[in-house]
């Protein structure tokens, strides 16, 4: 059954007429189209009976190098407005009385469709497309566990280039090469030397790595249109006061996680069991965020691994496991693992265990 034919029956049984969607991530996993995007309305609009674009004429020709489905083009000079009624009377869509609309895309294009169907009733793609994307197929996992494996290769060549006086950059220069070197491309390289590792989404720059500096490095690059997304943990020789213990307490909130993840589980009873762990041992307000994210074609999607997340785990789901501690002023410790949820529990797609590591030089 292809994507398309998969969403039909989930449109069947929520009665939903038509499907709008923008360029975007949920068209690129519903075609493999990854159209260029500008303020040119561009729609992929899905019936039950018809599939097709408003496309506009200058990306007509490359577009069609990549799918076979009917285009309804416009030009600058008339406008999309025509060609859009067309593509309504066409597909049968120009009744509909239950519209998905692409959450992500432009609010004039999404516009656009509520103005020719102003009586629709209008949700967004949680329970169709985007439920569909949550669960990952056998050609999605193996290159998701491909580029697991490049993200495995970057961190230890960083590992291997690390020395102090290095700056982050330096080491985010390491970690950019060896995707490339890879065929991937990087897509994010936060490195938190010392102080600067209690901020969870540290900004990368010129802190030059110090002897005791405990490091976060989380790094993610992409091939074949997924992504990985890791992170681990270094030191720069002695490890500062008290660092081995929060480790050890993360490290557990990581595996009382992994234990609580199965296929029936909502997701906030993962995020329970890590929190769990570090609020017992006294870290609770240092521990800032959610304990995961899913992820496959974007780097975050659904499904999230959040405190009030009802979202019901199911076989097939990849997402992140990354509880953290982060101690203003001190330090901070984050270790992730992107994992595949399966009948037994989760596999995780890296290699690379999550031990200390320690850059001696």
């Amino acid at each position: 059954m292809t994507r398309i034919e998969r969403l039909r029956a989930v449109m069947r049984e929520q009665s939903v007429d038509l499907v709008a969607l923008g360029a975007g991530a949920h068209l690129a996993w519903l075609t493999g189209l990854r159209p260029h995007a500008d303020e040119r309305p561009l729609l992929l609009c899905i019936t039950q009976s018809y599939a097709g674009f408003l496309m506009p004429a200058l990306e007509v020709d490359s577009a069609r190098q990549h799918t076979d489905l009917p285009f309804h083009s416009w030009g600058d000079d008339v406008g999309p407005d025509a060609a859009f009624a067309e593509l309504l009377s066409v597909s049968g869509g120009i009744g509909a009385q239950s519209i998905v609309l692409d959450e992500t895309m432009r609010a004039d294009f999404a516009a656009l469709v509520q103005g020719a169907l102003p009586d629709a009733a209008r949700q967004f793609t949680a329970t169709t497309v985007g439920a569909l994307r949550m669960s990952k197929d056998a050609d999605e996992y193996a290159i998701l566990k491909r580029n697991a494996l490049s993200a495995d290769t970057a961190m230890r060549a960083a590992w291997a280039a690390m020395k102090v006086g290095m700056t982050e950059n330096d080491v985010a220069d390491v970690v950019r090469a060896s995707f490339k070197e890879q065929g991937a491309t990087p897509l994010f390289y936060i490195v938190g030397a010392g102080g600067n590792g209690a901020f969870p989404h540290h900004q990368t720059g010129g802190t030059v790595l110090k002897p005791g500096d405990a490091v976060v490095m989380d790094i993610g690059g992409a091939m074949n249109g997924y992504s990985s997304d890791m992170t681990r943990m270094a030191v720069m020789g002695d490890a500062p006061e008290g660092y081995r213990e929060v480790h050890d307490i993360v490290e557990r909130a990581v595996q009382a996680a992994m234990e609580a993840a199965r296929p029936g589980v909502r997701a906030h009873v993962v995020d329970d069991a890590a929190r769990a762990v570090i609020s017992d041992a006294g870290y609770g307000a240092y521990f800032v965020h959610r304990t995961g994210h899913g992820m496959g074609i974007e780097v975050h999607e659904t499904p999230y691994i959040t405190a009030a997340s009802q979202t019901v785990l199911e076989e097939g789901m990849v997402f992140s496991i990354e509880p953290g501690i982060y101690l203003p002023g001190r330090f901070g410790i984050r270790l992730e693992d992107i994992v595949i949820l399966r009948g037994d529990g989760p596999e995780i797609l890296s290699e690379l265990p999550r031990d200390l590591r320690v850059i001696h030089g």
